[in-house]
């Protein structure tokens, strides 16, 4: 077994597809197939089905793809204590980032740090809050950057930035010439929300907690896998959303949507990294201008 046959199975698993994984390795698909075929017969195990044009993962695979990841990690933990020695000169970084940090706060910060540290290859995949944590503990990326809190041992998790949750509708909604909406009325509209397991939701939840209103209580319209299609849906008059500030801002511009005040506290970004991880020069460089320390 190679580490190159680990790193294609890893791919089609994720992916699911052959050609497409064979594309994102740069790889022919005849050699991709040939790799997992490599695997499966050494073995005498099935790590895939074939339906029609899709394929995926045997419980075989399923239990091996763990084990694939967490040796590709080592791998490449090992060969990142050798670029290491090069400095800021050579490496890579990988980052993930729920979606409001992702869209509209990283982008300017990842822009800073390649033009300081151009020989750092960086990589950056963006998920929900609690994939962005579960890529970090399975070594799948070095850094994770979050909204909301996350309580998963394994993580060390360091406040970089405040966030501003606002209550907003539709121009043409019920509340939009309101100034304010009390606690108590939250269970008069319908409500477009994120997904569970997003940061959005769970602070908008605690928020509800503390109000004493029952999340539950609420009449959910939609239930939406972005931001941007929460923002669209309020805009269209689908229902009220508490959501990042950042994300609304050219559309109270323009009056499509409307704040109203709701006495919403404040949420912190958050920067993730697994406690038992070796720390690169240039995760520390990345640390020191998320931290505003540079």
């Amino acid at each position: 077994m190679t580490l190159e046959q680990l790193r294609i199975f890893v791919a089609v698993a994720e992916l699911e597809h052959m050609t497409r994984a064979a594309q994102s390795l740069n790889l022919t698909q005849s050699a991709t197939s040939a790799a997992i075929a490599a695997l499966e017969s050494r073995y005498a195990t099935k790590l895939f089905n074939r339906i029609g044009r899709r394929i995926e993962l045997t419980d075989a695979g399923r239990l091996f793809v763990v084990e694939a990841r967490a040796v590709l990690a080592r791998a490449a933990a090992a060969e990142t204590v050798l670029t290491d020695l090069a400095g800021l000169s050579l490496g890579s970084l990988t980052l993930a980032a729920s979606q409001t940090v992702g869209n509209y706060w990283l982008p300017p910060l990842i822009h800073r740090y390649q033009s300081l540290h151009p020989g750092i290859k960086l990589a950056f995949r963006i998920g929900n809050t609690e994939q962005v944590a579960a890529w970090v503990i399975e070594g799948i990326c070095d850094l994770g950057l979050i909204e909301g809190n996350i309580d998963e041992p394994a993580l060390a998790i360091q406040p970089i930035a405040d966030d501003e949750l606002v209550l907003v509708v539709g121009a043409r909604h019920p509340w939009a010439k309101r100034r304010s909406v009390a606690p108590h009325d939250l269970r008069a509209t319908r409500w477009v929300l994120r997904e569970r397991g997003s940061g959005t939701r769970a602070a908008f939840e605690s928020a509800l907690a503390k109000f004493g209103v029952a999340a539950a209580d609420l009449d959910v319209a939609l239930e939406l896998p972005s931001n941007e299609a929460v923002r669209s849906a309020v805009a269209a008059g689908a229902g009220a959303t508490v959501i990042s500030k950042l994300v609304v801002t050219a559309l109270l511009k323009t009056k499509s949507l409307v704040a109203l005040g709701l006495p919403l506290e404040k949420r912190h970004f958050s920067i993730l990294r697994h406690k038992e991880r070796y720390l690169t020069q240039a995760e520390r460089e990345f640390y020191r201008l998320a931290s505003g320390k540079a």
